[in-house]
């Protein structure tokens, strides 16, 4: 499948080696109606995505036309996971019922995950935990998936049964796990990263640096590479863990909120942040390799394609929504830009790019 599951790859790393590079022209255009926060992912010749209003779609890859659409009546801050189960099945998970800031612990506040069928959003299977916004994870035939109860799931991929169920933090999971090495990582809004074993151990718990003013929570989904977790914090910092036992090997600054993914490509960390920086750290050391300055605060994750990473800025001036941006991955170069986005950039597929703008995917191939 060209695009499984959020972040690429188990691992989350977010670079895909395809021969794609800017500048690009639309062929199509999908309106989705109201915002995509989290992006498609890309299987069975179709994209999977959720809107902010709960409306859950499967469009064409090659035109953009909806095969089927699921409203869930639900919060959605989640891409979808895609597997070969039964023929063909898409996984999501739904937050609260709206109105969608909800506080955690509110009364008939819950969270749901459903397995749907590829071809006709059939309903496989559904279980209801905690609010998740947690992208599932699906690797062999378990689906992982965290809540804002601070608890993990893990799901018999197939059938739906519950294998285990794990509190693990005494405050919200909110990213998505990553996998590596026959574990499981995640962080949380205690300021922790957990690494968990397959059968729901907690082997070690990372901390964020102490701080005198604030906190230090966990938004950001880990990138695993190089025996190490990569991964934001609230409190503007990038952090980098040892996979083995947990270590702080290094954090570095960016001057704002890091809410984003870390997308790892060649020894380099590239993420953004709310401070309007991009930036590529060295992976080992984290010493800052460039540095790029966009017109708008980076809240989305950044997804390298080719040896071109893009990103999307929250809004700029002269524009309704944000911008997209394309770099040289390798020197911070700008080579292109779109005049919208707000979230995560792109999605890719062989020959085609999609982007992601604020209620708009737009199927995109290379100007000839």
């Amino acid at each position: 499948m060209p695009w499984p599951t959020y972040g690429f790859a188990p691992e989350r790393t977010r670079a895909v080696q395809l021969p794609l590079r800017p500048p690009y022209r639309v062929v199509w255009r999908y309106q989705a109606g109201s915002l995509i926060e989290f992006p498609p992912s890309i299987g069975f010749d179709r994209l999977f995505f959720s809107t902010n209003k709960g409306t859950f779609a499967a469009i064409s890859e090659k035109t953009g036309k909806y095969a089927w659409k699921y409203r869930a009546h639900r919060c959605v801050a989640a891409s979808p996971a895609i597997g070969p189960h039964a023929h063909g099945t898409v996984y999501e998970a739904f937050l609260n019922r709206p109105p969608c800031n909800a506080q955690n612990g509110g009364h008939g506040v819950d969270g749901e995950v459903i397995a749907f069928s590829v071809g006709h959003g059939k309903i496989h299977w559904r279980h209801r935990i905690g609010p998740s916004e947690s992208s599932p994870l699906l690797v062999e035939d378990r689906l992982y998936v965290g809540d804002w109860n601070g608890d993990v799931w893990a799901f018999d991929a197939n059938h739906g049964d519950v294998v285990w169920h794990r509190h693990i933090a005494h405050a919200a999971i909110k990213g998505a796990l990553a996998y590596a090495g026959g574990h499981l990582f995640v962080g949380a809004y205690d300021g922790h990263v957990y690494c968990i074993s397959k059968s729901g151990k907690v082997l070690w718990r990372g901390s964020a640096q102490p701080r005198l003013f604030g906190g230090s929570d966990f938004y950001s989904t880990p990138a695993v590479a190089y025996g190490r977790v990569y991964i934001g914090s609230t409190d503007g910092k990038v952090y980098a863990f040892g996979t083995a036992d947990g270590h702080r090997l290094w954090s570095h600054s960016t001057g704002g909120y890091v809410y984003a993914s870390p997308a790892v490509w060649r020894r380099r960390v590239l993420v953004g942040s709310y401070s309007g920086k991009f930036s590529a750290f060295d992976a080992g050391t984290g010493e800052p390799d460039w540095t790029f300055r966009a017109g708008g605060p980076i809240s989305g994750s950044a997804v390298v394609v080719g040896n071109v990473v893009y990103f999307a800025t929250l809004h700029e001036k002269h524009l309704k929504n944000g911008r997209t941006y394309a770099l040289d991955a390798r020197t911070g170069k700008q080579l292109w830009t779109y005049p919208d986005g707000k979230y995560t950039p792109v999605v890719a597929a062989r020959g085609k790019l999609f982007l992601i703008g604020y209620g708009v995917v737009y199927g995109m191939v290379e100007k000839r």
